[in-house]
């Protein structure tokens, strides 16, 4: 066999294998490029741009639908969901939550924290809970178990003990009832009208020796030389006050009445009337003056002032510290009972909104022709070389063939 015959039998199979190698990777290349349409003049040449540039929008499609009914289905989503939301990552999240929002508290140099805190107080107490003890306060039990409690065990059970008793006494005595005021007391007691009163009344009702000096000297005169007295003496008048107060223990009758004075010594009907006064009265109160007293105490209070002390001692408490992990554990507990219930209805109602469908198309695309060339080269890089190499070898296979069959010719 000479030099031209092994030739032509070599040339099938090398033609074949470069032929099959080629052909594949410019099908494959072809699926991408050209990255734009080519244009002769007016008429655009086919098969520009690739299959994939050219379809790029449908295939944008055709994935989202691919992803979103058989990846991404609803079932999924709230497994995925569950996954995620464990409890153990949810109280996780809980307590980083926390602990920032705590940070951000201790570190507030502008006080913005206390403005809000002291927004939040001052509506409060100066606008929500005044409207709210209105409205309560026309309820005929309104307060009343706390009311009968104070009224029980504080008023009730309330006595003076010898030096409040001493002390009251002693104000009574010495500013309340002095001698000035206790003889002013008696000169606007002793006017002409009551001087005869007291002097009829003290003729017509006396028996024997009292009769007699009635009749004969009665009270008016002594009534009337008393009136003017207090009136022309006064300090000295005054001065036979006190030493008459003295004279006679006032003081320390005083003090004792005092110490005996208790709510107890009153008859049961009594007090049980007293205690429903005393709650009518507090209702009443509160019903038609509650509001504006409240509203008057909120704008004199200064509300910064008293959030930045609240925060001053949310910064050092240790209990907020040492309690922040149990408060994260509760909502997460709280959180995962509501998700038992309702992660159905809000993956359902989650998937309109968050449109992923959408968005994958959108993404796809926005992607250059080059980028998911790239990408999916990226992905099956070693698939499209294999179909490359596949190629060659049948083309190899192919020219083979043609070579057997020379042979069986006998060339």
């Amino acid at each position: 066999m000479d030099l031209s015959n092994i030739w032509l039998l070599l040339v099938p199979p090398i033609a074949g294998g470069i032929i099959g190698y080629f052909t594949n990777d410019l099908a494959i290349k072809m699926l991408f490029r050209p990255y734009k349409p080519i244009y002769i003049g007016k008429r655009k040449l086919p098969l520009t741009p690739g299959l994939i540039p050219r379809n790029q929008e449908r295939l944008a499609k055709r994935i989202a639908d691919t992803i979103m009914n058989s990846l991404l289905t609803p079932t999924e989503l709230q497994r995925l969901a569950r996954r995620l939301l464990h409890t153990e990552r949810v109280q996780g999240a809980i307590l980083w939550m926390l602990k920032l929002a705590l940070e951000q508290v201790q570190l507030d140099r502008e006080q913005k924290s206390a403005k809000i805190l002291a927004a939040i107080l001052q509506d409060l107490l100066g606008e929500s809970v005044p409207r709210l003890l209105k409205v309560l306060a026309r309820r005929e039990d309104f307060l009343e178990t706390q009311l009968n409690q104070i009224f029980d065990q504080i008023l009730l059970e309330f006595q003076l003990d010898n030096k409040q008793a001493s002390k009251l006494a002693d104000w009574i005595l010495q500013v309340a009832l002095p001698p000035d005021i206790l003889r002013q007391a008696i000169i606007d007691f002793l006017t002409d009208q009551n001087i005869q009163i007291i002097d009829e009344g003290f003729r017509e009702k006396s028996s024997g020796t009292y009769w007699v000096i009635a009749n004969l000297f009665g009270l008016r005169n002594s009534l009337m030389r008393l009136r003017t007295y207090c009136l022309d003496d006064k300090e000295e008048a005054n001065t036979r006050l006190g030493e008459l107060v003295e004279a006679l223990g006032i003081g320390k009758r005083l003090r004792e009445w005092l110490q005996s004075l208790s709510l107890q010594n009153l008859p049961v009907l009594t007090v049980r009337q007293l205690r429903k006064t005393m709650r009518d009265a507090v209702r009443s109160y509160i019903q038609d003056q509650g509001a504006e007293f409240l509203q008057g105490l909120s704008q004199s209070i200064d509300w910064e002032k008293v959030a930045a002390l609240i925060l001053n001692r949310l910064r050092l408490s240790g209990t907020i510290n040492n309690s922040i992990e149990m408060i994260a554990q509760e909502l997460a507990l709280l959180l995962e009972r509501y998700l038992e219930e309702d992660l159905e209805k809000i993956v359902a109602q989650a998937i309109p909104i968050l449109s992923i469908d959408q968005v994958i198309v959108e993404r796809v695309k926005a992607t250059s022709p080059e980028q998911l060339e790239t990408t999916i080269q990226g992905i099956v890089k070693n698939e499209l070389q294999a179909i490359v190499n596949i190629g060659g070898v049948l083309g190899v296979v192919v020219g083979l063939m043609q070579t057997v069959l020379l042979l069986v010719r006998g060339i």
